[in-house]
Order: structure tokens, then C-alpha cells, then sequence
């Protein structure tokens, strides 16, 4: 807040007036000052990953679509693969039956996915008897619950 030291022309100029207008110098300076720095700061904000990204080739067979394996761990602790059910220690054999890949039927993909029952160990023991059998490209599904 300012005074103003002169008044009005007609009453001589010698009277003190409270002046009520908001000096905004200070406030235009905070903010240039506040824009610098977000110019600035903007910048280093942004983080930047670089991806390796293969090149995008059509599929050598177009036609030929594999169907996934799915392995599913019930509640009960019986497991199945597609439609049949294994056991624990066939897992392995009976997946790459199911994957009727001639060789190399571990580099493929498998699904696993579980009731929402499932204990913590018996899902850890079919992802450990897989990883230990060489099936190391596993996929996790799960359903949503309503």
C-alpha cells in the first residue's frame, strides 16, 4: 500500500491520500523468475529410454497358427494341460506333447494360469518344476473377478 504526497490541483497540494492500487513489480518479477526456472527444469524432466527395437518382418508362414498352451492349476491342486489333466511330475513330457514341436520344445511359449484359490505353493510348484525342466518362456494369465 502507497500514499500519495500530492493531492488534487484545488486544494493545493499539501494533503496525504492512502493510495489503495496493488503494486504488482514484485509480483511480475517472482513469476518471470519462476518461469526461467520451469523453462530450465522442464527439460531434465523428460526421461528418454532407448529401445532396441527389432525389425518388423512378416511372419515366414502366414497361414500356419500355432494354438497356445495353457496350463491350468485348480484349487483342488490337480493341474490340466488344455483339456487333459497331468500330474506334477509328467508336466514337463506332457507339454511338449501338447506343443508338438519335433525339436526344441522348450524354447517355446507356455501359459500358465491359476484359480483365483490357488495357494501360493502349488503355483510355485508347477513355475519351478517348469523352469527346472527348461521352460523358461512363461506367460502368466489371470481373469478379472466381479
Amino acid at each position: 500500500m502507497g500514499s500519495k504526497l500530492s493531492g488534487p490541483a484545488g486544494q493545493g497540494g499539501k494533503t496525504i491520500e492512502q493510495n489503495a492500487d496493488i503494486n504488482v513489480t514484485p509480483f511480475v518479477d517472482i513469476m518471470l523468475v519462476l518461469l526461467i526456472i520451469f523453462m530450465v527444469a522442464a527439460p531434465m524432466a523428460t526421461v528418454s529410454i532407448r529401445l532396441d527395437l527389432p525389425p518388423a518382418t512378416p511372419p515366414v508362414n502366414p497361414d500356419e497358427v500355432k494354438e497356445p498352451v495353457y496350463i491350468t492349476i485348480q484349487d483342488t491342486g490337480s493341474i490340466f494341460l488344455a483339456d487333459r489333466q497331468t500330474t506334477i511330475e509328467t508336466l514337463a513330457a506332457d507339454v511338449c506333447v501338447a506343443l508338438a514341436v519335433p525339436t526344441n520344445c522348450r524354447e517355446e511359449r507356455v501359459f500358465v494360469r491359476a484359480q483365483p484359490d490357488v495357494t501360493y505353493d502349488q503355483f510355485m510348484e508347477v513355475m519351478n518344476t517348469l523352469q527346472e525342466n527348461g521352460f523358461f518362456k512363461v506367460g502368466l494369465l489371470n481373469e478379472d473377478i466381479e
